[in-house]
């Protein structure tokens, strides 16, 4: 996989453009910064403290492109006249795999950036990304997962076209709480 794949969201009347393109190094300090929202660590399984949390989450992002079976992307919102954006929060697919039906995908973003439509947008580039590329493979269904109680999360899905599926049982302590599958079929 070429990790120099830059993807694009359009600005709308109401919203930045975004670009989803895959993290590098100088990404750390606004992760870092990202990462200091209360909210966003409520929902993240990997803490973000410091520049050196940030940079080897940055290289673990990195190996997952390189080994093929996970993609993550910073998700920069610029303004039209700008050169470089703003990081407004990360999409990811993963556990992809060849002859595999089914991957997962996974969001955030951050606190600035909430309430425009930045997740909702990005997961959408970022699905049809996923489809493109990898229906050759075998890929059929996206799952997307979260707590039961994490409600802007559901709403991101079913504004993404990722159907509610079933409670999925709490699974601690990683998820404590019972959680959502939603799906999201390519299309035939």
């Amino acid at each position: 996989m070429n990790p120099a794949v830059t993807l694009h969201a359009d600005a709308t009347p109401s919203a930045s453009a975004l670009v989803l393109r895959p993290w590098c190094t100088e990404d750390v300090a606004a992760l870092v910064e990202a990462c200091q929202d209360s909210a966003l660590r409520r929902w993240t399984s990997t803490p973000v403290e410091n520049g050196a949390d940030g940079a080897r989450w940055v290289e673990a992002q990195q190996r997952g492109w390189a080994a093929g079976d996970r993609f993550g992307f910073a998700v920069m919102e610029t303004q039209p006249d700008a050169t470089h954006g703003q990081l407004a929060g990360n999409v990811v697919l993963k556990e992809v795999a060849s002859g595999k039906p089914s991957a997962e995908v996974g969001y955030w973003t951050a606190a600035h950036a909430r309430g425009r439509g930045v997740a909702p947008r990005a997961l959408e580039v970022l699905t049809s990304w996923a489809f493109d590329t990898f229906r050759a493979d075998g890929l059929e269904r996206l799952e997307l997962l979260h707590q039961e109680d994490n409600l802007a999360s559901c709403r991101v899905a079913r504004k993404s076209g990722y159907k509610f599926d079933r409670i999925l049982p709490a699974a601690p302590p990683s998820f404590p709480l019972d959680g959502h599958l939603h799906i999201r079929h390519t299309a035939s």
